[in-house]
């Protein structure tokens, strides 16, 4: 299994720290607004990753934390903080307000069918560790107070600049003078703030009574829930810079030993060519995508890009995945309607198809390979099902697909002929099938299920679902034909 490493920007092979066990910190998102579709990128792709190395017999230790105090609105060590800005414009308690966000990120990615983090820590629960954290910065020297506040001294550390590329030389020519005058050089970043008196997050320490740094906490809560060196830290391309570089900066110069062996970063999603982001106003909610969407199309959409891949949002984006979610299903409730006691042996086909998955995905978790796999299978199946399928070909048929959802997590174990046809009228929209399409689809699907003999599906499509669409099927001894109500 290889993954591109961008700390080393090339594919290595995947090897643990210690052999079955993979230990995964992922930067969750700072909860002051509800998640968006760059969001869901992000946490489904990390999800799919997690359950593949699941599925390939890893035990997964999973940690994901909610930023809920100390990330600043320019990301870096000047403005507001993003959560206490949100609160005064709501005026609602900060606490109250990342309690409605945590809630709703759950809420939204449980719909999704992404794993919840074995660990889901928070800063605002952590002071105590990331005070001691401090203190030992400042006696190793990287660390300094200035004011009431405490920086990291860029220059103390040798790497910096390592994951990202930057150059210390060339950010600091390149360097803005710094509004905060207390620090020694304009690239040093802040891990304890003074606070200003009406700040509501705020704490006691050595210092003054202030809150962390957002670059701080990652690296006290990744040390303190999975060590001083683990296998795999994920997040967002964007976070690159000054995020994660400082987050090494800070691990390393306290420990002396490599922080993650793996950096596994995703792309942005983007509007029109422009990054999605909550504090531009340019994004569209995961909220708003289920309103229009099956939760599993928006899922399909979203593995269908490689998890490096950038990807500009448009709806012909969905409605591919529209079709190709119908198309998944209907191959599903094929085979769950086979009848046969005798057909064509597929064990072949069986195996390479599994192979072909295994490979794609051995390669950095390439879904969209590991896709074209399935529909590949699919395709190759159902000449199988028009030839003729036995009930036995037919379930280990079913069986692969189950487990290779278990990696795709679309729910495809749940589907039964009971439930799929059942959508209620006034919620077709969220399939995006509508009109001539759909009622040609499902006079197909009538067809298919009354010749493999399920009368129970072939009916209710007949007496209820092209009905409530306004049409009716005539049946003949020799054809069936549709007609308009």
């Amino acid at each position: 299994m290889k993954l591109y490493n961008t700390l080393t920007r090339k594919k290595e092979e995947l090897q643990p720290l210690v052999p079955g066990k993979i230990s995964m910190y992922v930067c969750g998102p700072t909860v002051y607004d509800y998640c968006h579709l760059g969001h869901a990128k992000g946490y489904v792709s990390m999800d799919v990753i997690r359950r593949y190395l699941e599925w390939s017999g890893f035990n997964v230790k999973y940690v994901q934390n909610f930023t809920d105090v100390g990330h600043l609105t320019d990301d870096a060590d000047e403005g507001e903080d993003k959560i206490e800005k949100r609160a005064k414009r709501d005026k609602v308690n900060p606490l109250k307000l990342v309690e409605t966000f945590i809630n709703s990120y759950y809420d939204d990615f449980k719909k999704l069918n992404v794993k919840d983090p074995d660990i889901a820590p928070r800063p605002s629960e952590e002071i105590p560790e990331i005070i001691e954290f401090i203190e030992q910065l400042i006696e190793k020297g990287y660390a300094y107070e200035s004011n009431g506040s405490v920086y990291f001294s860029v220059e103390k550390f040798d790497n910096y600049g390592k994951l990202s590329g930057h150059k210390i030389e060339d950010l600091i020519s390149g360097a803005r003078v710094s509004i905060r005058t207390e620090k020694k050089n304009p690239l040093d970043f802040a891990i304890w703030i003074k606070a200003e008196p009406d700040h509501i997050l705020k704490w006691p320490s050595p210092w003054s009574v202030g809150y962390p740094g957002w670059h701080i906490e990652c690296s006290v809560m990744s040390q303190k829930y999975l060590g001083d060196t683990f296998d795999i830290h994920g997040g967002g391309i964007e976070n690159i810079f000054p995020h994660n570089e400082s987050e090494i900066a800070q691990s390393e110069a306290l420990t002396g030993k490599p922080m993650a062996h793996y950096w596994i970063l995703w792309n942005m999603v983007m509007i029109d060519g422009n990054k999605m982001s909550k504090s531009t106003g340019n994004f569209t909610t995961i909220h708003d995508l289920l309103d229009k969407y099956d939760p599993m199309i928006i899922r399909l959409a979203i593995i269908k890009s490689h998890y490096r891949s950038r990807v500009d949002f448009t709806s012909k984006m969905f409605d591919e995945a529209t079709d190709n979610y119908l198309t998944i299903k209907d191959f599903v409730l094929k085979l769950q309607a086979v009848v046969n006691d005798k057909g064509q042996d597929n064990d072949q086909l069986l195996k390479n198809t599994k192979e072909a998955f295994i490979n794609a995905m051995d390669d950095d978790f390439n879904t969209p390979k590991a896709i074209a796999v399935l529909f590949n299978f699919i395709k190759e199946m159902n000449k199988f099902v028009t030839q003729g399928l036995s009930i036995t070909a037919a379930q280990k048929a079913l069986k692969l697909v189950y487990d290779l959802d278990k990696v795709l997590g679309l729910e495809l174990e749940d589907l039964n002929s009971k439930s799929v046809y059942s959508i209620p009228k006034e919620n077709r929209h969220t399939m995006t099938i509508t009109g001539e399409k759909l009622v040609d689809k499902l006079f197909m699907d009538y067809r298919t299920f009354k010749g493999m003999g399920n009368y129970e599906v072939s009916d209710k499509i007949r007496d209820i679902e092209l009905p409530n669409l306004g049409y009716i099927v005539e049946e003949t001894s020799e054809s069936y034909v549709l007609k308009k109500l």
